[in-house]
């Protein structure tokens, strides 16, 4: 679903897979983005491409931060924490719940408009203030139009 999500987006854009996605922050690489033929089923779908950037944005840092980092989803965050996902090893030998992982906060740009993508940094910074406590956070912000994806850890 975040892939259907996501390759909306990137064709809301006038983008055909296998785009070149750019990647600043804490590496700075690139990646070829495929995908499979839409149909007007996807497209109906993610009529509302508010959401669709939401749930492209979503499987789009979850990707590039596997393919980084080696880390993957978790769980999902409950509302009000200030963070989407929680991101770690699932073969964590501790068991313990939550132990050694990283807070995930994600924002997708459907199409950046000039400089959204530095004052959405800012402010998804401070939205994980309150949950600071609880250990790492990586902010990643995506942009579809350009397309590029921006990872920062905290």
């Amino acid at each position: 679903m975040l892939g259907e999500a996501a390759a909306v987006c990137f064709e809301e854009n006038s983008h055909a897979s296998g785009v070149l996605l750019s990647i600043g922050g804490i590496s700075v690489e690139a990646f070829n983005v495929t995908w499979q033929e839409l149909g007007d089923a996807h497209k109906s779908t993610y009529a509302d491409l508010q959401e669709a950037t939401e749930f492209g944005a979503y499987g789009i840092a979850l990707i590039v931060i596997r393919e980084l980092t080696g880390k993957a989803a978790i769980a999902r965050s409950a509302k009000g924490g200030g963070f989407d996902w929680w991101i770690g090893d699932s073969d964590d030998p501790s068991g313990l719940p939550f132990q050694s992982k990283t807070r995930l906060e994600v924002s997708g740009i459907l199409r950046d408009r000039g400089g959204s993508l530095e004052s959405r940094l800012q402010q998804k910074k401070r939205q994980t203030e309150p949950s600071d406590s609880l250990g790492p956070a990586i902010i990643a912000i995506v942009e579809f139009g350009q397309p590029k994806a921006h990872l920062e850890t905290k």
